[in-house]
């Protein structure tokens, strides 16, 4: 698995055990979920401006949120991967997708959920993945197994709240 980070905010220091942490979810994500191609994900920490600004741009939506997520790939109804989405790098891994997450927002939720950072920036990762890996939480059946999955490769992950 390919996992490109950049940083493109400075309130926040990424650090190597941060870097590995987004790894460590994005990894355990694709393993409960059974996902067995090898992927290539980049993910881009950045503030509450720019991703508020990504918000806007994207989903009409004029606010800051914590993470968005840009699958490229599509799937069935039945969640198989539709073969004229599929794009390989050329290491033979499927282009699955890009996070983008608000450190910013990340450390505000932190702390109104009572929860460390980490904590915090490893749920968004997984919830992110989940996205790109064609789940949503739109209807309530939805939200329920979408959760349902963060909360158990979370608790893999040993990060409850």
């Amino acid at each position: 698995m390919k996992i490109a980070i950049r940083n493109n905010q400075k309130a926040f220091k990424v650090t190597k055990e941060l870097r590995d942490l987004v790894r460590e979810a994005a990894k355990a994500s694709l393993e409960y979920m059974e996902f067995g191609t090898k992927v290539e994900i980049s993910v881009m920490f950045t503030d509450n401006e720019e991703i508020r600004e990504l918000n806007r741009e994207h989903r009409d939506i004029d606010r800051a949120t914590d993470v968005l997520s840009f699958p490229l790939i599509e799937y069935d109804e039945d969640g198989s991967v539709l073969e004229e989405y599929m794009d390989f790098n050329p290491n033979g891994e499927m282009v699955l997708g890009d996070i983008v997450i608000s450190l910013e927002r990340a450390a505000e939720q932190a702390q109104e959920y009572g929860h460390s950072f980490e904590r915090e920036v490893g749920f968004l990762t997984v919830h992110s993945m989940l996205h790109l890996l064609g789940y949503d939480h739109i209807e309530p059946e939805d939200e329920e197994e979408m959760f349902g999955y963060q909360k158990e490769i979370l608790k893999k992950m040993n990060l409850t709240r």
